[in-house]
């Protein structure tokens, strides 16, 4: 279906008609009219369209009533009246309120969005399940991009990586998948950004707990109607349909069997798996059982809560054994739930993402319950859409180009570019306005949304203000593809019209009605080829949570025991071999020159964790084998520390005594760079602001990196001032103090978290008193003396709000100042001069420089000069007596091109009109046009001509009405670009 923006300027096709260009100067006639109708800028068309007729006419003006028509075609009332946001409303000024309807406040408490989360964890607490807080949407595990499924943070705990945190676990987990994106506000539940309510055992109760409470919480908590209630199970899956028949008492014909595709997990080839039973609400009763197809029928069934029975393991060889201990996975969507209860039509019209809807509307100045199918559909894409933006903003990830700021970008675009066509004022950032009231209905999915707040608003005002500019880009980009496809006689292509749609957000429909108006027919099925091939892309992006990873590890912490760390007192310690695996798996020996992985029952060596690298240094066994010990990382949820290792010399065996000593030198100068690290963070959050937060960090032996959330890059002066800072309290020599205590009193006290580490209910607490306090399990010095000195190397823009400093401390600072001596040696001999000499001397050099390239410059200028004095003997007539030059002169630069045009012109008089074109190398384009003051009073513009000219050149430009220039990337199509710049001399001067 074409877009509103597209509907309301066909609408207004008769109605510009009977309106005066004087009352509607931006107003112009439409496709198939005169000329000028053709080159209305595509801004104009797709941003300002529907705002300039609702400022410009009147509520009676037939202009007015034909845009009202198309944006707002009847559409069939909704069952759920009580979430229709106001047609009269204002648009807000100060876009910090959350606004929620009046008719929204009709929803009983009870069934309300916030009341149905907290129903479901209280009725699971009060069956000894033990409530989490909600993982980060930016998981510990690296087989996926982004959380997608609420059992995600526990998949160490269902490998046995980690101990279980109870027996019972109960939580709410934000979601965010984007495999189905294209289906956002298109059905009645697919979102982007969802909420997963879960109860969870680990080696608990099973099959017959799980059913008998889900259908309790469903029917007795919920008050769902039991005969609207359908249940699906693995169809081999006896023991779940008895119970739900004979100990639950469902109705057979309410019981489906149902295949693996829609009723058995697992989580990869190999691994942990079970059968699922699902719940379905009916819509539809009254059609009865016959024929009832839950797999298929969407419309009348939604499926609202998954129960997996994880009672397998799928080995290599495809045999399936049943696990010791078996676990519960379940899932409830929150956003299902609550269209259940509160009677809407979809996911969208309920009080956890309607408020946010309402609000666009409201800036848009429509009534969302009237208005077309096309504009609810936008409508709903902006309530989704925004939810995600809001918690993954929240939890660390910002706008970019790869990976999950990649999803950030594309949606908050998709957000934009929908709420353009539904008509919100372009000339202010609306995005903060609408991600407000997201903000305000997260506090009890996510408190730290709320605490984010500030920094959320101003990462999607600079993300929007930057789309702003990529749509003009996108505009120029258009009309150059366009320009191309008239020349060439050729239709736009399928790839660039989705580069169009996916990178500038460009609807396909209007890319089609502007190309249609240039006579260019666009590839459709190429367009559908490449969104096709994209969306398989963000299937295969979103993943599937895989169980197998690890599962080496996994079975040898389940049979050793954990490896306890001693390295904070001391570098050498006596330790047992618990563990060997190689290339191959589990092994009992490793002989010289093989690479292991040393498992130990005790270890000084630190394990790779918060930022700090792993120790260096050796394992030396009493039967005389030698390891390297390169690198040290955890593994099995932080139970194992594994050793990575070379074998230098003899063989080593499980059960052997081995002496392991830490490089004590790398671990030193570690210790250094970690507290100066902590040190870094609080001078940061003194210059900068108390809401300058850490990003990540890598702390090594040979330098520091930091990252934080900033809008902009530091300047010099708080450089400076930061290094200041640590520097001074480096030389008062303030003791480190490491304590042990809750982490509840932690909080308290005022400790520092690290964005995306999960802490245990004892934490360490690393405190530098007055001047820093952190949660850090890394080593660090006694004393700030020890790290002796601090330098920054460098400060660095990563990602859109993310800036790294780099830096060194102690011997680093000396390394770096022997590398810099050795540079500033090596230049002071080749130039012959002393060290504190070379300054001026690259100055004058400069000077020297400058003046060559002026001299060059000049000859150039009186060469091209000479050339074009030969041209105005070449110069073409035209019928009103015009003289016309359009050349190419080759190795001609941009500013002796335009004096060479100048020249001309004045040398042929007026009338006379130049275009000059010089390619410079393989990828460098220079072009000039030149008028004389008759052929610009005739109407010509040499900014125009020589802007199209240069998008054929793969550039652009353009100047004043009588001199211009431009550049390009493609000396090859100078030609085609003269010969477009010849033709509108001609045509303009004809008469």
């Amino acid at each position: 279906m074409p877009s509103c923006s597209f509907l309301a300027m066909h609408a207004m096709h008769f109605a510009v008609q009977g309106l005066t260009a004087a009352k509607f100067p931006s107003v112009r006639p439409f496709p198939g009219q005169a000329a000028a109708a053709r080159k209305m800028h595509l801004s104009r068309r797709l941003h300002r369209f529907p705002l300039m007729v609702r400022e410009s006419t009147s509520s009676r003006s037939p202009l007015r009533r034909a845009l009202c028509t198309a944006m707002r075609q009847p559409h069939p009332p909704v069952a759920h009246r009580a979430l229709q946001c106001s047609a009269h409303a204002k648009p807000s000024t100060d876009g910090s309120a959350s606004v929620v309807t009046d008719k929204l406040s009709e929803i009983p408490e009870h069934i309300q969005g916030q009341s149905i989360r907290q129903r479901f964890l209280e009725f699971f607490e009060t069956r000894e399940h033990l409530r989490m807080p909600s993982g980060s949407l930016v998981p510990e595990d690296p087989t996926v991009l982004l959380t997608i499924a609420g059992m995600l943070p526990f998949k160490p705990v269902f490998l046995g990586q980690a101990v279980r945190p109870a027996r019972r676990v109960t939580t709410t987990q934000k979601c965010v998948r984007t495999n189905d994106i294209e289906n956002v506000g298109v059905t009645k539940r697919h979102h982007t950004f969802f909420e997963m309510l879960g109860n969870f055992s680990f080696g608990d109760y099973f099959k017959r707990e799980a059913i008998e409470w889900a259908w309790e919480l469903s029917t007795k908590e919920y008050k769902l109607d039991p005969e609207r209630v359908w249940v699906s199970v693995f169809r081999e899956d006896d023991e779940a349909y008895n119970i739900w028949r004979d100990v639950v008492g469902v109705k057979p014909d309410h019981i489906q069997r149902l295949d693996e595709a829609d009723n058995f997990w697992s989580s990869g080839p190999t691994g942990p798996c079970g059968p699922c039973s699902e719940l379905y609400y009916d819509f539809k009763p009254e059609q009865g059982s016959e024929g009832a197809n839950l797999a298929e029928d969407d419309d009348r069934f939604i499926e609202f809560y998954n129960l997996v029975f994880m009672e397998s393991n799928r080995g290599a060889d495809g045999e399936v054994t049943p696990l010791e201990n078996k676990n519960i996975d379940t899932g409830m969507g929150l956003e299902r739930m609550a269209q259940i209860l509160q009677g809407a039509p979809n996911n969208y019209e309920t009080d956890l993402i309607f408020p946010i809807i309402s609000k666009a509307a409201e800036l848009a100045g429509v009534d969302y319950s009237t208005c077309s199918e096309k504009v609810q559909t936008y409508l709903k894409v902006i309530g989704d859409h925004t939810r995600a933006v809001v918690y993954l903003v929240s939890d660390g990830v910002n706008p970019s180009n790869v990976g999950r700021g990649y999803v950030v970008r594309r949606l908050l675009r998709r957000v934009v570019r929908c709420g353009r066509l539904i008509g919100i004022d372009s000339n202010q950032p609306f995005t903060p306005k609408v991600a407000q009231v997201a903000v305000d209905l997260s506090g009890r999915c996510d408190p730290a949304v709320v605490d984010n707040a500030k920094r959320i608003l101003a990462e999607l005002e600079r993300e929007e203000l930057r789309f702003v500019q990529t749509l003009e880009r996108g505009d120029a980009l258009l009309e150059a593809m366009l320009e191309k496809s008239v020349l060439s006689n050729a239709g736009l292509a399928g790839r660039d019209a989705f580069t169009l749609y996916d990178t500038y957000g460009f609807p396909i429909e209007i890319t089609q009605e502007v190309a249609a108006e240039r006579g260019v027919v666009v590839d459709m099925d190429g367009f559908r080829a490449a969104m096709e091939e994209q969306r398989l892309q963000s299937q295969a992006a979103a993943g599937s949570v895989d169980l197998t990873t690890g599962n080496i590890l996994a079975e040898v912490a389940n049979r050793v025991e954990k490896t306890q760390f001693v390295g904070y007192d001391r570098l050498l310690s006596a330790a047992v071999v618990s563990a060997i695996v190689d290339q191959d798996g589990v092994t009992e020996t490793a002989m010289a020159g093989a690479r292991v992985q040393v498992i130990l029952n005790e270890t000084p060596f630190y394990a790779e964790s918060g930022g700090q690298v792993g120790d260096h240094g050796m394992l030396l066994s009493d039967q005389g084998a030698v390891l390297e010990v390169v690198d040290v990382a955890p593994a099995a949820g932080g139970r194992l520390s594994v050793h990575t290792a070379l074998v230098r010399d003899g063989t080593l065996r499980v059960g052997d005594t081995v002496n392991a000593k830490v490089d004590a030198e790398l671990r030193r100068r570690t210790r250094c760079n970690h507290t100066a690290t902590h040190l870094l963070q609080s001078a940061l959050k003194a210059v900068l602001g108390q809401d300058t937060s850490q990003a990540g960090s890598l702390v090594g032996p040979e330098r520091l990196r930091f990252d934080f959330n900033s809008p902009r890059g530091m300047t010099q002066e708080e450089l400076e001032t930061v290094e200041k800072m640590l520097n001074a309290w480096i030389g008062e020599s303030h003791d480190v103090v490491v304590q042990e205590m809750s982490l509840a009193d932690a909080k308290s006290a005022g400790a520092t978290a690290m964005f995306g580490e999960k802490y245990s209910d004892v934490v360490r607490v690393v405190d530098v008193p007055n001047v820093s306090m952190e949660l850090c399990g890394g080593t660090h010095v006694t004393n700030l003396a020890e790290i002796r000195g601090f330098r920054i190397v460098s400060e660095t823009g990563i990602a859109s709000g993310v800036r790294r400093i780099e830096a060194v401390s102690g011997d680093g600072i000396i390394e770096l100042l022997a590398r810099r001596d050795s540079v500033v040696k090596s230049i002071s001999s080749s130039l012959k001069v002393k060290p504190d000499e070379i300054g001026d001397r690259i100055e004058k050099m400069q000077m020297e420089i400058r003046a060559g390239q002026k001299q060059i410059s000049d000859l150039k200028s009186e060469l091209a000069l000479a050339k074009s004095a030969m041209l105005a003997n070449e110069a073409a007539v035209t019928p009103s007596g015009a003289k016309v030059v359009v050349k190419q002169l080759d190795g001609v630069d941009s500013k002796s091109l335009q004096v060479a045009a100048e020249q001309l012109v004045e040398s042929m008089g007026d009338p006379s009109a130049v275009v000059l074109g010089s390619g410079v190398g393989t990828d460098k384009v220079a072009l000039v046009a030149a008028f004389s003051p008759a052929v610009v009073k005739a109407g010509l513009n040499a900014g125009s001509i020589i802007g199209a000219s240069a998008k054929i050149c793969g550039g652009g430009g353009g100047g004043r009405p009588n001199l211009a220039q431009a550049g390009g990337k493609d000396p090859a199509s100078i030609p085609k670009a003269l010969e477009l710049a010849r033709g509108k001399i001609f045509e303009g001067l004809a008469e």
